[in-house]
């Protein structure tokens, strides 16, 4: 059968249904998942930093192992696992960084403390004088 030669009905055009049968337009909804929400972190930089200053208990290990889990939970669309990843994460990181400055602190303070006793004490080293460096650094020769 010819194009030409087909007569189509008054209320129906080639490609598509007739106007007749059509049914009333309805709503469509587009699931969009987590638009509004941000995707959970995964503090895989500072992770990497806590690990490579090696501290107490390897938190800073244990951290980059959450981040990196918390960065494939979100990659496979599982946010709710990857948030608990990335909050465990996050703690882990806080007291890393926490011990990480805990450590130099207490030298500096019992650096201090020691000078000052020394300082106090009888017989004190005159520190800015000829034999004071020197008196000092006796202190730690066996």
């Amino acid at each position: 059968m010819d194009n030409h030669s087909y007569n189509f009905p008054s209320d129906c055009t080639p490609l598509t249904n007739c106007k007749s049968a059509r049914k009333p337009g309805g709503s469509t909804v587009v699931n969009m998942g987590n638009a509004g929400k941000n995707p959970p972190r995964d503090y895989l930089v500072w992770s990497l930093c806590n690990t490579l200053y090696v501290n107490f208990c390897c938190l800073g290990f244990m951290a980059l192992i959450y981040s990196i889990k918390a960065r494939d939970q979100k990659t496979q669309g599982n946010l709710q696992l990857a948030q608990e990843c990335s909050d465990k994460a996050k703690w882990y990181n806080i007291l890393a960084a926490g011990w990480n400055m805990l450590i130099p602190l207490l030298v500096v303070v019992l650096l201090v403390l020691l000078l000052v006793h020394l300082g106090s004490s009888q017989g004190s080293f005159d520190f800015l004088g000829e034999d004071g460096f020197q008196n000092f650094m006796k202190l730690f020769s066996w």
